[in-house]
């Protein structure tokens, strides 16, 4: 069984029903006796890491997650991968789950040539496989997937790095290390790729898939 967190900003929806499609059982809950008996966790999130991070907090939500993540497989979605790292410049610097190394801050929407992009990124772009054998991109192949964010991840570790993608920068697409793991892109959106991800991961918690 997946465990889905409800903390009041996730893309509930769209998550639970993929894992209707994949035939994937799941529970949405904020209650941690209830997610303890998940063998995976996801971490959705739509909108402002901030805010996010207040709702965590005042549910008693990180030290629950941080702990989850010593043993058990845990996969943030756009904001929800975000989340899992040091900290993110949006409406001021926030701490964030510093489950991942590194700080989440703004495209800039100009390029070094001082040639002007759109911010947010939206869109359909090309995963670049980084590490084709993570357990997550197992079966696959490189392919597209659909993203909509502001704010991307930077690190200086780069071995976190699943796969990326290009937006004037290199984004972090797909990051992991140990049992954490996270999609900057909505792989509930993206097709028979994402969705592949999604099992991907589902398998991983379910014993089906190994590191």
């Amino acid at each position: 069984m997946i465990g889905i967190l409800d903390y009041g900003m996730g893309n509930l929806h769209s998550v639970c029903s993929a894992l209707k499609r994949l035939h994937v059982p799941y529970i949405v809950s904020s209650n941690h006796d209830e997610l303890r008996q998940s063998n995976g966790i996801i971490l959705p999130g739509v909108g402002a890491f901030r805010d996010a991070m207040v709702c965590l907090k005042r549910d008693g939500h990180i030290a629950f997650l941080r702990e989850y993540a010593e043993s058990k497989p845990m996969l943030g979605i756009c904001l929800g991968m975000q989340l899992l790292f040091d900290e993110s410049e949006e409406n001021g610097l926030t701490p964030g789950l510093s489950l991942l190394k590194g700080r989440v801050i703004r495209f800039t929407g100009s390029d070094v040539m001082r040639e002007t992009y759109k911010v947010p990124h939206m869109g359909w772009n090309h995963l670049d496989f980084k590490k084709p054998e993570s357990p997550l991109l197992q079966g696959l192949s490189e392919d597209y997937a659909y993203f909509v964010h502001s704010y991307y991840v930077m690190t200086s570790d780069e071995s976190l790095l699943i796969a990326t993608a290009g937006y004037h920068v290199e984004v972090p697409a797909i990051v992991g290390k140990g049992h954490v793991f996270g999609t900057q892109f909505h792989p509930e959106k993206s097709g028979p790729s994402g969705l592949a991800i999604l099992k991907n991961f589902c398998s991983l918690a379910q014993g089906g898939v190994r590191t």
